[in-house]
């Protein structure tokens, strides 16, 4: 999970400062990536804050940042071309390296999937290269202003409305994207390369996957993001690109070392991710998953809810527990299925309760686990099946209570 994220600031290619944001994950770093974003984007966008989330609950911590002129970073965009992002990506790595250490992931969106192909091959430290809905040739980008391509020739330069916003496009940037040679850079990059790509982006068509993957050389891997749009606007694309990309990765970096005895974390960290009203990321371990509230309590229904992680607890301890018994008796006895429902339910009502419980009044939190057995339960078995579920663990502590002790720091 993300556990902290930082501003921080940089010198980009100009000397202008550049605005970056820094994601931390809660526990050990991995490894960093750099994210670099769409054309005329920034940093803050839904897809780059979510994916650099996600890489964060993996382990890996993230830089991204503002290219030239662009969302917090000084300087004029009107002066900077495609080289220029190159560079600034450059000047990230370094001062990456210098302050915390050297990238060994690039993940690029759009154009900055561009640029983050340009530069791979010449940054050593980097393993593995990410892009999502790049172009093959960064000259792509002009087809976003090509109204004005006449005007930009003649004049040197000219007034262009992108998403809303209007930006100065002049002559250089374009001789700039036409001077680049994308196919050469990639089939010398030497990285592994994950494409991702939308087979309708309305922006960037799918051809340009099929160039990059041709021109790349393995390994090299291709997923497709069917019914995505270009700038992942839907929540649910954004979290499938973030969780391909920080699966994917984890086979180019060292694997976590096991832990000692006396390193050994038992702690479970649980932390919220930002994302809707009440997501928070779970890491028990090496183990990392979502937890929120379904739709019709005002969740996004991301990830279990905290009662059905508790039912999952029950569940899951009374399998293992039976396993365990039928091991060590050496019975035959099929795979084991426990099916838990949870309700809160009025006292009086609950026919399993003593005396003592139904006089209490109120409401009560009631499991009901159903336990089925594979080919069959022996009718013989039965009764020892239920008599030793009762003795898993998590049983005993819900149908003891426990102590929390909690403290604030």
């Amino acid at each position: 999970m993300t556990a902290q994220t930082i501003k921080a600031e940089f010198e980009g290619h100009s000397g202008a400062k550049l605005a970056a944001r820094l994601d931390f994950p809660a526990g050990e770093i991995r490894a960093w990536a750099l994210f670099a974003h769409c054309f005329t984007c920034s940093k803050d966008t839904l897809a780059a804050k979510r994916i650099s989330g996600e890489l964060a609950r993996a382990g890996i911590a993230v830089m991204r940042f503002d290219f030239t002129g662009l969302g917090s970073s000084d300087g004029e965009f009107a002066s900077t071309n495609f080289s220029s992002n190159v560079e600034d990506l450059r000047s990230a790595a370094e001062w990456l390296a210098v302050h915390y250490d050297a990238p060994e992931i690039l993940v690029g969106h759009s154009l900055g999937g561009a640029a983050v192909l340009a530069i791979a091959g010449e940054l050593k430290s980097v393993k593995a290269v990410a892009t999502i809905g790049a172009p093959s040739e960064a000259s792509h980008v002009i087809h976003n202003f090509k109204d004005h391509v006449d005007e930009i020739h003649t004049s040197g330069e000219a007034e262009v409305d992108l998403g809303g916003r209007t930006f100065t496009i002049k002559r250089q940037f374009i001789d700039d994207l036409n001077a680049s040679n994308l196919s050469e850079r990639i089939s010398h990059m030497k990285k592994a390369l994950l494409i991702l790509h939308a087979p309708r982006d309305a922006v960037v068509g799918i051809d340009n996957a099929a160039a990059i993957f041709t021109a790349a050389r393995h390994p090299k891997s291709f997923v497709s993001l069917d019914g995505a749009d270009h700038l992942l606007t839907k929540q649910a694309d954004a979290n499938y690109v973030a969780d391909v990309i920080a699966s994917w990765v984890s086979r180019y970096l060292p694997a976590e070392a096991p832990r000692t005895e006396d390193e050994a974390v038992e702690d479970v960290v649980v932390g919220e991710t930002g994302q809707g009203r009440f997501q928070v990321s779970v890491q028990a371990g090496p183990h990392r998953f979502l937890a929120d509230e379904p739709a019709d309590v005002g969740g996004s229904d991301t990830g279990p809810s905290p009662y059905d992680l508790m039912s999952a607890a029950l569940g899951a301890c009374t399998a293992m527990t039976l396993r365990m018994y039928v091991r060590l008796k050496k019975l035959d006895l099929g795979l084991v299925t426990v099916k838990v429902s949870h309700n809160k339910v009025h006292a009086a009502d609950c026919l399993e309760c003593t005396d003592e419980e139904r006089a209490s009044g109120g409401k009560i939190d009631r499991f009901e686990r159903i336990i089925s057995i594979d080919g069959g339960t022996p009718d013989a078995l039965a009764d020892k099946i239920a008599e030793i579920a009762g003795k898993c663990p998590v049983h005993r502590t819900l149908e003891h209570g426990a102590k929390v002790v909690t403290k604030v720091r």
